[in-house]
């Protein structure tokens, strides 16, 4: 199991935000955090990542208990974030973006390199020369998954990266998480687009109101259309 969290409780100031939050994500998979707009889906990220610390409960990385851990050691250990807001730096070009992330692996996996991350996004090669402040929000979602990708993790949270996203785009971004998945590395993803989430996925939470009200397959929460209505449905 690369990322075990268990029950952890994480406040806003006075405010409890997510109540006694378990969740597991094995190497290899893709597991998606489904959940509507406010649920809990972006706390439980910050709260992985230690940007919100949570007040109890664990959080265990490849064995390791990171809670109390500073965002960069965390990052060290080899968990990459790819937060909603893309947060690129917009005067640099795609190329000093992705070499300014560049981090050697912290074992025998295959690196990600310039020329890997331009085979799996050749559209990035194209724009190599262009500066972040002149991409379109589809092309700033790419260059942020591959910037996250030049640190070599091997987990890597994608926080709702459909979001804003016109549907052509959002299918190759689907692509693009598919042929990542193929590579070997481990996603735990969150997505208010259950139909997207779900065709990526080998297995789902949903959360609402900072609880994980179901845990299962893709297959068995495809059929279970109470827990869709009631907690997904926009």
């Amino acid at each position: 199991m690369i990322l075990e969290v268990s029950h952890i409780n994480t406040f806003y100031g006075m405010s409890h935000i997510l109540h006694d939050v378990s969740l597991q994500v094995d190497k290899g998979e893709t597991v998606c955090l489904l959940g509507r707009n406010g649920a809990g889906k972006t706390t439980t990220f910050r709260s992985i990542m230690g940007l919100t610390p949570p007040r109890s409960g664990s959080i265990r990385f490849k064995g390791v208990e990171i809670v109390g851990k500073r965002p960069f050691q965390i990052a060290r250990l080899g968990v990459g974030f790819v937060p909603e807001d893309r947060r690129i730096y917009s005067d640099l070009t795609v190329l000093e973006n992705l070499k300014v992330a560049q981090r050697k692996p912290r074992n025998s996996q295959e690196e990600w390199t310039i020329e890997k991350i331009f085979e799996v996004f050749p559209k990035l090669q194209q724009l190599q020369a262009r500066r972040g402040l002149h991409l379109s929000g589809g092309e700033q979602q790419m260059l942020t998954i591959a910037r996250t990708l030049m640190g070599n993790p091997d987990l890597l949270l994608l926080d709702e990266p459909s979001e804003g996203l016109a549907p052509l785009i959002v299918k190759m971004l689907g692509e693009l998480i598919q042929r990542i998945k193929q590579e070997g590395v481990t996603v735990l993803l969150a997505e208010q687009n259950s139909k997207f989430a779900m065709k990526l996925s080998d297995r789902g939470y949903v959360i609402d109101d900072g609880r994980i009200r179901y845990h299962g397959s893709i297959q068995e929460l495809s059929e279970n259309e109470e827990i869709k209505r009631r907690y997904l449905a926009v």
